[in-house]
């Protein structure tokens, strides 16, 4: 959805309800300045455009998770 800035400050509650189920992008002078998005939307969609990269790099799941383990373990 494309709206202007003054409509979404006129209308912020309705536009917060609608960002549940599409993006809305907001324009100033006729350019996009804003993209308002789910949070959790963002967190799936992020999720699921991993899945081809960690497949197509040859490693495996127990692997990945010790290197990523590795990097954030401290020495004391």
């Amino acid at each position: 959805m494309l709206i202007t800035a003054t409509e979404f400050k006129s209308n912020i509650g309705r536009y917060l309800t609608l960002v549940a189920s599409e993006d809305i992008f907001i324009t100033k002078n006729g350019k996009s300045v804003a993209k308002l998005s789910s949070t959790k939307q963002d967190k799936v969609e992020l999720a699921k455009s991993l899945f081809g990269i960690a497949e197509s790099s040859g490693i495996s799941l127990e692997q990945a998770r010790e290197e990523r383990r590795a990097r954030y373990e401290t020495a004391d």
